[in-house]
């Protein structure tokens, strides 16, 4: 064995290690929840953003902040309202007086300048405010006035959104929702996970949780993840799925131009990969399997296909559709080579 393959094979030993030890801390706060877990880790490994949708007491915000807890980084949370300004985000210039005598302004970072921030209800603020986050989940920089300023590494932002409440609510813009690589839905917990919260919370005792990675780790485990191979085949499967998902693409399906407005871009192929690279490596596997991009292709593409009036109707919803689009959309017969 090549001694790059064996040491990328001890690394990704030593990364599902590290990501069932995490899952382990959280688990002493969080019950339940695997698959809300599994795609927050999946996208902070990856150096993307993640939006938490579901109705209130679903510790979604506990969830964040225990992440935060069990990682040695800065973290900031913004309570997003309505009278909420972009400097309360991105941070303000104040005048300030030299001991020469001479007056300057200096730039006061805002919460933004951190390494997790969770964006608490973010839909509560109106859109000239929600847009301050656009340029920093992007590009990871604030330019204020004249100046542009980089933002900490590793940079995430993990939004809440409660989908059952409108008034006093702005949705977000489409742009905005782009950035986000998974739109993650934080459903009911089942009977036992229930008896289970109610048991651990009714204790009045707040378990202790150990710091497992640093923010130097969290950056080598992102450099080390991008050498996952990937195949054509499967950037031939990727493509496929996205572009399918575009009602007026050749290849779309039928029940596609029929249910759909408008499809996914490339952003979202390149979050499908980049997902499927983090599963692959927290199963300690150093390739992508197509069931890698089908287990996060629901929460990459649910937020980036508008399903028009007659899916409405007809009782489909974005995830429904993203079902039935895997279902239709072959995977590439992987080509015989012949001796």
């Amino acid at each position: 064995m090549a001694p790059e393959k064996r040491d990328f094979d001890e690394f990704l030993e030593k990364f599902k290690r590290h990501r069932e030890l995490m899952i382990d801390e959280l688990h002493k706060v969080v019950v339940g929840q695997d698959a809300v877990i599994e795609q927050i880790l999946a996208a902070i490994f990856t150096g993307g953003h993640c939006l938490l949708v579901g109705v209130p007491g679903l510790a979604k915000t506990l969830l964040v902040s225990t992440i935060a807890r069990i990682l040695d980084v800065d973290f900031k949370r913004i309570q997003f309202t309505p009278d909420l300004m972009p400097s309360d985000i991105t941070g303000t210039h104040v005048l300030e007086e030299t001991e020469s005598g001479r007056r300057e302004f200096r730039f006061v970072q805002g919460p933004v300048f951190t390494n997790i921030l969770l964006a608490d209800e973010i839909n509560r603020t109106p859109p000239k405010t929600q847009a301050a986050l656009l340029q920093a989940m992007q590009e990871r920089e604030v330019t204020a006035g004249q100046e542009t300023f980089n933002l900490p590494d590793p940079f995430f932002v993990i939004a809440t959104q409660n989908p059952i409440e409108q008034e006093g609510t702005y949705p977000l813009p489409e742009a905005q929702l782009d950035r986000f690589m998974f739109n993650v839905k934080v459903d009911y917990p089942n009977l036992d996970e229930e008896e289970r919260i109610l048991a651990a919370t009714t204790r009045g005792e707040r378990p202790e949780v150990r710091k497992v990675l640093s923010a130097k780790s969290i950056q080598y485990l992102q450099k080390q993840i991008n050498q996952i191979e990937i195949a054509p085949i499967i950037i031939t499967y990727v493509t496929r799925l996205v572009r399918a998902t575009r009602p007026h693409d050749s290849g779309s399906p039928k029940f596609v131009r029929e249910l759909i407005d408008w499809g996914a871009g490339p952003r979202a192929g390149q979050y499908l990969i980049h997902g499927a690279r983090a599963m692959a490596a927290m199963d300690g596997r150093p390739t992508i399997s197509f069931e890698d991009v089908r287990r996060i292709a629901v929460p990459v593409l649910r937020h980036r296909i508008s399903p028009n009036f007659q899916a409405q109707a007809e009782g489909f919803d974005t995830d429904s559709i993203v079902r039935r689009l895997m279902e239709e959309v072959p995977e590439p017969a992987i080509p015989k080579y012949q001796s």
